[in-house]
C-alpha cells in the first residue's frame, strides 16, 4: 500500500497554533462512544494513518542512543509491508520543523499529540527500550489520537545482537493490535529483516542522523558494504551523492534501489526519477530515457514526461508528442511550452514553434532568453551573415565583420525537482483505483491477479508483502493451488518447515504442480531425507520433464549425499 501525501497546508498550520495552546493529558480518555469508535477503527485498520515516534532510551547507555531512531525506521518499514499506512521519517521531521523544533528534539507526549494532529495521524506509536545484561527489551503502546486513549503496552525481548528481530516481533504484535484480523505469521516478520546485519543498520541510522555531510557519507558507505542488499541505505547514499552533484555515484546508488524494489513502490519511483536526472547530467541520455520511462509507465506525471522527452531530444529524436502530454498534464507550467516550442522548431514546424513560444511568454513575459529567441525566430538572419549588432561593433573596431550563422536554438529545459507529495498523491489514487478494479473482479480472477503481484514480491525477497497477498488470493479463491504453493515458498524461506509442508500439501490436494513438489524436495533435502527428496523431484519431473530447477536440485541432492558419506 502506498501511504498518502501529508504535506502541511495553511489550514493545518493555523490549527497547529491552536493546538499549541491546549494542555493535553494522557489520562483523558473520554468514555462516550468508545465502543463505536473501536468498531470503526477495527473495520478500517488499513486506512488509519500511523505515526511512529522515536523510542525513549531507558538504558542509561549513550552509545545505544541510535536505537531511538532505529525503532521508528524498523516499525514503519514493517507496517508499510503489512499494508498499513505509516508516515515516513521525512513527514515527521517536516512537522517538527513547522512546529519550530530541531530534528534532534525529544518531544513530550503532549507535543507528540501535536505532531500527530499536524500530520492528520489517527494513531501514534510510543515506546521505550531497556537492556539487562545483553538482553534488549522494547515495548510500545498505540495512542488513539482523536480519543486520547492509550492501549496496553506490548513488548519483545532478545539478545542485543538480534535487535532487528526484536523490533520485527514488536511490529508483528503491534500490527495485530491495529488489525485483529491480520494473519501473516510472526516468522515472516522476523524473516523480513533476517538478511540485514545489525552493524549495517546501525551505520545506516547514524548515516541519516548525522548533521555533517562527510560523516553521513562515511556511515552510509559502511552500511552498504556490510549489507549490500539494503535498499534504504542505498537510497540515503544516493541522495547524499546527488546533493553533492556526484552524479555518477548517485546514478549507481539509485540503480541499487530500483533493482530491489517493485516498480510501483514510492522508493523505486523516486530513485528512477533522480537516476534519470543523474544520467542526464552525465550525458547518458539513452539510460536516462529508460529511467524516466520506468516512472512514467506507473505515474505519467508532467515532470516525468518532460524529462523523458528531454532525454529523447538529446538523442536527436522527436519527442514532440511527449512534450504535448506534459502540457496536457500541467498546462500552467511555462517550461513545458518552451520545450515544445524548441522541439517543434527542430522538427520543422516553425509556425507551431512560434505559437508555443508566445504561449510561454504569456506565462513568463520577462524571460530574456525566450525574448531573444522570439526575436531571432521572427527575424531570422540571412545565411552566412552576422547579427547586426555584431557587424556594427566589428566595423567600429576597423575590422571586417566575420561571417556567422544564426545562433543555435537553446536546449530543452529539465525539471529538476521531485515533488514527493504529488507522486504520493498520484500513487495513492492509482492504488485506490487498482483496489477498486480488483474488488470488481470475480473472486477467481481477483485471486489470480493477487497471486501474480505476490510472486513479484516473492521474486524480490519481500516475504511479508508476498505472504499478505498470497493469503488474500487464497481467501478470494480457496481452490487456487498457486496461492497455497506461494505460501509454502514463503513459509520455507521464513524457516517454518511445518507451515511450508502444510501449505504445499494444501496445494497438492487441489492440483499437483512441479513447483510444489520442489518445495517438498528442498525441505526433505534440508532434513537430509534423501530418498524422499529424490522422490519429490521425480514427481516434479514427471509433470515437467525439462524442468531445469528440478535437475539442478537432483544434483544438489547427489552432492549432499556424497558429502554425507
Amino acid at each position: 500500500m502506498v501511504f498518502p501525501s501529508l504535506s502541511l497546508h495553511k489550514g493545518r498550520l493555523a490549527r497547529l497554533i491552536l493546538f499549541a495552546a491546549i494542555p493535553f493529558a494522557w489520562a483523558l480518555a473520554p468514555a462516550p462512544d468508545a465502543h463505536a469508535q473501536t468498531a470503526v477503527d477495527a473495520a478500517n485498520p488499513h486506512n488509519r494513518i500511523l505515526l511512529v515516534l522515536p523510542f525513549d532510551n531507558d538504558t542509561n547507555q549513550p552509545n545505544l542512543e541510535w536505537i531511538r531512531e532505529a525503532a521508528p525506521e524498523l516499525l514503519t518499514s514493517r507496517f508499510l509491508s503489512a499494508g498499513l499506512s505509516p508516515l515516513s521519517r521525512a513527514d515527521r521531521l517536516y512537522a517538527l520543523d513547522h512546529l519550530g523544533f530541531p530534528e534532534s528534539f525529544h518531544p513530550s507526549r503532549a507535543t507528540s499529540i501535536k505532531l500527530a494532529q499536524t500530520l492528520d495521524a489517527d494513531s501514534i506509536i510510543v515506546g521505550s527500550y531497556t537492556i539487562s545484561g545483553s538482553t534488549l527489551t522494547a515495548e510500545a503502546s498505540i495512542v488513539n489520537v482523536p480519543r486520547l486513549h492509550m492501549t496496553q503496552a506490548v513488548s519483545a525481548s532478545g539478545d542485543l545482537h538480534s535487535l532487528i528481530s526484536v523490533f520485527d516481533t514488536l511490529a508483528w504484535e503491534l500490527t495485530r493490535e491495529i488489525d485483529p484480523g491480520f494473519n501473516v505469521s510472526e516468522e515472516t516478520f522476523v524473516a523480513a529483516g533476517s538478511g540485514l546485519r545489525v552493524e549495517a543498520f546501525e551505520q545506516y541510522i547514524r548515516g541519516i542522523s548525522e548533521p555533517d555531510h562527510t560523516e553521513r557519507l562515511r556511515h552510509l558507505q559502511a552500511a552498504v558494504q556490510l549489507s549490500p542488499g539494503f535498499a534504504p541505505a542505498w537510497m540515503a547514499l544516493a541522495r547524499e551523492d546527488y546533493a553533492a552533484q556526484d552524479y555518477d555515484h548517485a546514478a549507481a546508488a539509485y540503480a541499487k534501489v530500483t533493482a530491489g524494489s517493485p516498480a510501483s513502490s514510492p522508493d523505486a519511483l523516486e530513485a528512477n526519477f533522480y537516476r534519470g536526472l543523474s544520467l542526464l547530467f552525465t550525458g547518458r541520455y539513452a539510460d536516462a530515457e529508460a529511467a524516466f520511462t520506468a516512472v512514467s509507465r506507473v505515474l505519467p506525471l508532467a515532470a516525468v514526461l518532460n524529462n523523458e522527452a528531454v532525454a529523447i531530444s538529446r538523442q536527436n529524436h522527436d519527442a514532440t508528442a511527449l512534450y504535448r502530454q506534459a502540457i496536457a498534464a500541467d498546462p500552467g507550467a511555462p517550461d513545458y511550452h518552451f520545450n515544445l516550442a524548441v522541439s517543434l522548431k527542430s522538427n520543422g514546424d516553425a509556425g507551431g514553434a512560434k505559437a508555443e513560444l508566445a504561449q510561454y511568454l504569456k506565462l513568463r513575459p520577462n524571460d530574456s532568453e525566450a525574448l531573444d529567441l522570439q526575436a531571432a525566430w521572427n527575424n531570422p538572419a540571412p545565411a552566412g551573415s552576422a547579427p547586426a549588432a555584431s557587424a556594427a561593433s566589428s566595423t567600429a573596431a576597423g575590422a571586417a565583420a566575420p561571417a556567422a550563422t544564426a545562433a543555435p536554438d537553446p536546449l530543452e529545459r529539465i525539471t529538476r525537482a521531485f515533488d514527493a507529495a504529488a507522486f504520493r498523491q498520484a500513487a495513492m489514487m492509482m492504488d485506490q483505483m487498482e483496489s477498486a478494479r480488483l474488488a470488481a473482479l470475480a473472486p477467481a480472477q481477483r485471486a489470480k491477479a493477487l497471486d501474480m503481484r505476490a510472486r513479484d514480491y516473492l521474486s524480490r525477497g519481500l516475504l511479508l508483502e508476498a505472504e499478505r497477498l498470497f493469503r488474500d488470493a487464497a481467501a478470494a479463491d480457496p481452490h487456487l493451488a498457486d496461492a497455497h504453493e506461494g505460501l509454502a515458498e514463503v513459509r520455507e524461506r521464513s524457516g517454518d518447515e511445518a507451515g511450508a509442508r502444510a501449505e504445499a500439501q494444501a496445494a497438492l490436494d487441489i492440483q499437483p504442480a512441479p513447483e510444489t513438489y520442489l518445495v517438498l524436495a528442498r525441505l526433505d533435502l534440508a532434513d537430509s531425507r534423501f530418498d524422499s527428496a529424490i522422490a519429490n523431484v521425480n514427481r516434479a519431473l514427471a509433470l515437467s520433464p525439462g524442468n531445469a530447477d528440478a535437475k539442478n536440485l537432483l544434483q544438489r541432492i547427489a552432492d549432499k549425499q556424497n558429502h554425507a558419506k
